[in-house]
């Protein structure tokens, strides 16, 4: 059987199995496809059938959240663990509290992270989780009371050696510390059991920034590679959450111009450049929204209803930070006719497979998430480390240590990419790395 004959009839069963999960399809519709060349190097892939077994998780937990809102009426949600792939380590993963979380999103996250990980050279497996749960408009009571339920089922199918869950969207340090809360009321103090903790609960320094400064290091070194460096770039982020903020800061840090940043309900152009501590403080200390900038910027533009890749405005580098198929192919061909070079993924899977193409076809370098965001749980898993010592790091040797995992995966993301297709393919070179190391793992340990 040739590599791509065996690579469509794992798809084709997959679809069968899962007709109605579309992220989680296309995912795997993405992943796969690009393993051709390392499938026809590697045949006891295909003589193994490894990728049925890669692509099923090794455990999917779904359960109830019953909580009581401060009117006292009990409200239900339901929350997801899919727990994917454990051959290198714990699985490793976050928590997404939103309105679309459904088993079809953390299958496809959860697939994904198998991959980012391993990318990181790190010992953690692949996890994913989360709920449907809404934390926007929820006094802090409410989050509380919904995290300490979530905790109660929640905590049975995890541990520091065995699934150790982080933040995602609608997860930061308020509900990680609640959810940590309540894993010590009921199991005893194990700081290894969550990352992204408050500090004062042994969480780790520059965590935080983690996402959006290891996106911009990988956007660095590839730009170090071909000679050149941020200085005087113009950046487009989307966002406005933990992941872009640190990306701007960090992108503004070293010279660049960040020209956007955004919200579900528009986005902010400011050709002068985003201030950094105005977004800050609309978005870290009042949660408000980004259209409050124009209150002291009235400079600049709020343009609400659109998606900020919808800019008109030439730039030479895109950083989608907000979330899945915020991309499709009308808004890469803006991408690509704002004179864009360089697409750098701070979300996962902001871009459908019709944008990637469009960026390949007109010749754009395209970093994919599970390369280019991997600094978060990169120092997620530091925390692990540091949780396992009991001993805490600087802001600066965390720091330090995310250059340089991103620097490496950036490196070993070029030179696969150069041994099966070519040095600027970074997403098959992502692909077939991270691949590489799960699957030689998993046959390591007789897994098949």
């Amino acid at each position: 059987m040739t590599s791509i004959s065996y690579i469509n009839q794992v798809l084709s069963k997959l679809k069968e199995k899962h007709p109605e999960k579309e992220e989680f399809i296309q995912a795997v519709e993405e992943f796969l496809p690009t393993l051709e060349p390392y499938l026809d190097e590697h045949t006891e892939v295909i003589e193994k059938n490894l990728l049925s077994l890669i692509v099923e998780p090794e455990r999917l937990i779904q359960f109830r959240v019953p909580w009581q809102d401060d009117e006292g009426k009990w409200q239900v949600n339901r929350a997801y663990r899919v727990q994917y792939n454990s051959a290198i380590g714990p699985y490793k993963g976050g928590l997404r509290f939103h309105p679309t979380t459904n088993e079809s999103i953390v299958r496809f996250l959860g697939f994904e992270q198998i991959f980012k990980n391993s990318l990181t050279g790190l010992p953690i497996g692949g996890g994913k989780g989360g709920s449907d749960f809404d934390p926007k408009g929820k006094s802090d009571a409410e989050v509380m009371r919904f995290c300490q339920s979530f905790m109660t089922e929640f905590q049975k199918h995890i541990g520091p050696d065995i699934d150790v869950p982080a933040g995602d969207i609608g997860v930061g340090g308020r509900e990680i510390g609640f959810l940590f809360g309540q894993y010590k009321r009921l199991n005893g103090y194990a700081a290894g059991v969550l990352t992204g903790k408050p500090l004062n609960s042994w969480g780790s320094l520059a965590r935080t920034e983690a996402t959006g400064y290891g996106l911009v290091y990988f956007v660095q070194n590839a730009l170090a590679d071909r000679q050149d460096s941020l200085k005087d770039k113009k950046v487009v982020v989307s966002g406005s959450g933990n992941v872009s903020i640190y990306a701007i800061e960090k992108a503004q840090e070293l010279g660049a111009t960040v020209l956007t940043c955004s919200d579900s309900s528009g986005y902010i152009y400011d050709a002068e450049g985003i201030d950094l501590d105005l977004v800050k403080e609309i978005k870290e200390v009042h949660r408000g929204r980004i259209k409050d900038y124009l209150d002291t910027h009235t400079n600049a533009t709020y343009v609400e209803g659109q998606p900020v890749w919808a800019l008109k405005e030439p730039y030479d580098i895109a950083l989608p930070c907000a979330t899945q198929n915020e991309i499709d192919l009308e808004l890469a061909h803006a991408i690509v006719n704002a004179g864009t070079k360089i697409v750098a993924e701070g979300a996962n899977m902001p871009s459908s497979k019709e944008a990637i193409d469009c960026y390949n076809q007109h010749g754009l370098l395209y970093c994919p998430g599970k390369a280019a965001n991997a600094g978060g749980v990169a120092v997620s898993a530091l925390e692990m480390a540091q949780n396992s010592t009991r001993l805490p790091w600087t802001f600066e040797q965390v720091d330090s240590e995310l250059k340089t995992i991103m620097k490496n995966i950036y490196t070993v993301c070029s030179e696969t990419a150069a041994k099966y297709v070519e040095k600027d393919n970074l997403m098959v070179g992502a692909n077939i790395a991270g691949f590489d190391r799960v699957i030689q793992a998993m046959l390591s340990q007789g897994l098949v």
